[in-house]
């Protein structure tokens, strides 16, 4: 992008030289062949040379230099509100004030809608404003993106033009504004990050007290269920085993007695309260006198 000013000033170099030695009818000329040539886009350092400056005070050759002033920073909007002050124009002049004019507004607007463009510069349509946006893009004059939905143009960058009398000053006093905006924004940006890394810090120390009482909760806890395991009674706590099941439960509270001791278990029987006596076993002889009895009958 920054080519485009040393494209223009080089290609500027020719009328340059011609104007140190061009005066009144033939600095008229090297104007309006100046403001046709192709590629050409700023005019400062020529409107600045003592024989251009000289056309100001010429009545017969004034137009001519508010021609080089109109080509220099000001729009076709001027020329068509003031056409009378400038010479007549060809067809590659009013084509490029045009382009200029675009960057004139790309210069104050982000968003340029095409309702607007096409009165400012004498449009018939859309597609023939399009076509001078488009044309300005390849010239490096404005970049951007063409928005038929919206019927906008979305300005990305633009070209500097010359600067007139009395801008220097406005030019200033925006940059200046835009210095102190910056500055602002950068302190609150500051401010803001300040407090975020505290409510970081403050975050992380809420998080450090909260696992510390966690710790010291489980470990009382632990010490807890120790101190209980030691006290509780004669025997060890009955726990289930690693596996968890009933039958494991079961052997490890049998475990308590010894393995080889073993609980008598009376069946059913007279020997007992009704319905809940067991049965006693029959002696070791028992059989042996039944069946004795038996003989003795006979």
């Amino acid at each position: 992008m920054s080519d485009l000013a040393s494209a223009s000033t080089a290609r500027l170099e020719p009328f340059l030289l011609m104007s140190k030695s061009a005066k009144g009818a033939a600095a008229a000329k090297l104007i309006q062949d100046a403001t046709s040539a192709n590629g050409v886009f700023v005019f400062a350092e020529l409107l600045d040379l003592p024989n251009i400056q000289e056309l100001a005070n010429s009545p017969q050759h004034l137009s001519f230099y508010k021609l080089l002033e109109l080509f220099s920073y000001k729009t076709y909007e001027d020329y068509v509100r003031d056409k009378d002050t400038y010479p007549a124009l060809n067809a590659a002049q009013i084509s490029k004030l045009k382009r200029l004019s675009l960057a004139t507004y790309a210069m104050t607007r982000r968003i340029l809608p095409y309702a607007k463009l096409q009165s400012a510069l004498d449009l018939p349509s859309i597609r023939a404003l399009e076509d001078v946006i488009i044309d300005a893009m390849y010239q490096d004059i404005i970049h951007g993106k063409l928005d038929q939905k919206q019927q906008h143009f979305q300005v990305e960058w633009v070209m500097g033009r010359d600067l007139a009398p009395g801008d220097l000053q406005g030019l200033l006093k925006g940059l200046q504004s835009w210095s102190n905006t910056t500055a602002s924004l950068l302190t609150q940006l500051d401010t803001s990050i300040a407090s975020v890394q505290s409510d970081q810090a403050s975050h992380k120390a809420t998080l450090d007290e909260h696992a510390t009482l966690q710790q010291k909760a489980l470990g009382e806890v632990i010490q807890a269920a120790k101190n209980a395991g030691g006290h509780s009674g004669s025997g060890p706590a009955l726990r289930p085993r690693k596996g968890n099941s009933a039958g494991d439960f079961a052997t490890g509270i049998l475990g308590l007695h010894g393995s080889d001791d073993r609980m008598d278990i009376d069946e059913p029987g007279a020997g007992g309260p009704s319905g809940w006596g067991g049965r006693k076993k029959a002696a070791p002889d028992a059989g042996k006198n039944s069946s004795a009895r038996k003989r003795n009958r006979f």
